[in-house]
């Protein structure tokens, strides 16, 4: 039996004119390609916001400016139960886009889409890409300030202890 792993994850939702930017990418395990928000794992020494706008222009080519927690999301994949993702989704918005940018290995590409055309494609990468939507159109959103992201500084770092 495989060990339990938890998976700290990062996500953006970033709207322009009604339509949602989605990254068509390959996933493990799925024939076909899907759609997520821009998302990832945090890495090492960085915090939740950075890792948010790396992804996001790793993925898309569009720098952001987090503006808001949209909220926390968990999800255990039916087909990984040994895994389970707490996803900390942002609310953003584009900055500055750059075409040629060179997209991480796996994305086919970002497409603007509303709601309602990621539910005809019926290719949600997970149920959590179609309900941070849904929770992003009702106005949910929490301040910056409801995330404490300690930096160590030289001059505290020993009270850590």
């Amino acid at each position: 039996m495989t060990a339990w792993t938890a998976h700290v994850t990062v996500a953006t939702v970033v709207e322009k004119d009604g339509k949602y930017l989605f990254v068509e990418e390959q996933t493990e395990g799925v024939m076909h390609t899907v759609f997520n928000q821009p998302a990832g794992h945090v890495e090492a020494g960085e915090t939740l916001i950075q890792a948010a706008v790396r992804e996001t222009m790793e993925e898309t080519g569009h720098q952001v400016e987090v503006t808001d927690l949209l909220g926390i999301y968990t999800y255990t994949p039916p087909m990984f139960p040994d895994r389970t993702y707490y996803r900390f989704c942002f609310l953003a918005k584009s900055t500055q886009y750059f075409a040629n940018a060179t997209l991480d290995t796996g994305i086919v590409g970002a497409v603007w889409m509303s709601l309602d055309e990621l539910l005809e494609t019926a290719r949600a990468r997970s149920p959590l890409v179609i309900k941070a939507i849904q929770d992003a159109q009702s106005g949910q959103k929490f301040p910056l300030s409801l995330v404490y992201e300690h930096q160590n500084s030289p001059l505290i770092s020993n009270l850590d202890a």
